[in-house]
């Protein structure tokens, strides 16, 4: 069996209990070295056989995944955040199914929420923004057309920019270009529950200079939307006014 385990935005005690118990028992780990925290391997057993991912191709994961296996041991692959968010995990579980090979996923606490407590933000208050776009900038790897960033930003919801850090000159044009005015809050928020952790609240137009000023060019998130705001709003769930299954209206409505 292989498992693959979501390591969380970064602190080690923000992997589930799921995850720390498959780390505890695992004879073989391959992490993502260049992003998971590397005291998490901190879990794992004295004997445990450990692959730093970063240097590897996928054909070499995959065959120490095969190899492990077949001498009936217990492989750990351990993934930044939640694997199914960028985890590049389709192309290891569609090279298992061609092996004949079970596994299973554990999820993980993705780094969006990380940044939002580290925001201390709600990503969808009532009135203001009830859907969130999970996206990223189109770079080497392409993105589909209907996909581009200014065509999501015509939405003008919240958004969570991945692996975009590098290019905040071209987020920046196309989220305005798409319909964000310049002065639509937004952050940049670095290595989210790490010790090293920054935040820089900007807005879409300044998102360049901030990244600049702050040296940020990578392993952040760029998250905008107006929910950055104290607009002040509220939802039905605890108002007084408002009945529902559990609750009847202070003014017997």
């Amino acid at each position: 069996m292989i498992n693959f385990v979501g390591a969380g935005p970064g602190a080690t005690d923000l992997i589930t209990v799921r995850g720390m118990r498959l780390l505890q028992s695992a004879d073989v780990i391959i992490y993502a070295g260049s992003l998971v925290n590397k005291e998490l391997l901190s879990y794992a057993s004295e004997e445990c056989i450990i692959y730093d991912s970063a240097n590897m191709t996928l054909e070499e994961i995959i065959a120490v995944m095969v190899e492990s296996d077949k001498k009936g041991l217990k492989v750990v692959r351990l993934q930044t955040g939640d694997p199914s968010i960028y985890g590049a995990i389709y192309e290891q579980m569609r090279e298992l199914d061609k092996a004949g090979i079970e596994y299973s996923l554990c999820p993980g606490v993705s780094s969006m929420f990380g940044a939002c407590a580290a925001l201390k933000a709600e990503l969808t208050p009532p009135e203001v923004s009830q859907s969130v776009i999970i996206t990223r900038a189109e770079g080497r790897t392409p993105v589909p057309k209907s996909e581009s960033l200014s065509s999501l930003a015509s939405h003008k919801t919240t958004m969570v920019i991945f692996l975009s850090a590098g290019m905040t000159e071209k987020v920046s044009a196309e989220l305005i270009k798409g319909g964000y005015d310049a002065d639509t809050p937004a952050a940049l928020v670095y290595k989210a529950t790490w010790e090293d952790e920054k935040i820089v609240c900007t807005t879409v137009g300044e998102l360049s200079e901030s990244a600049k000023e702050n040296e940020i060019n990578k392993t952040a998130l760029i998250i905008v939307g107006n929910f950055l705001k104290d607009i002040g709003s509220r939802s039905k769930l605890y108002d007084p006014t408002f009945t529902h299954e559990f609750r009847k209206s202070f003014f017997g409505g």
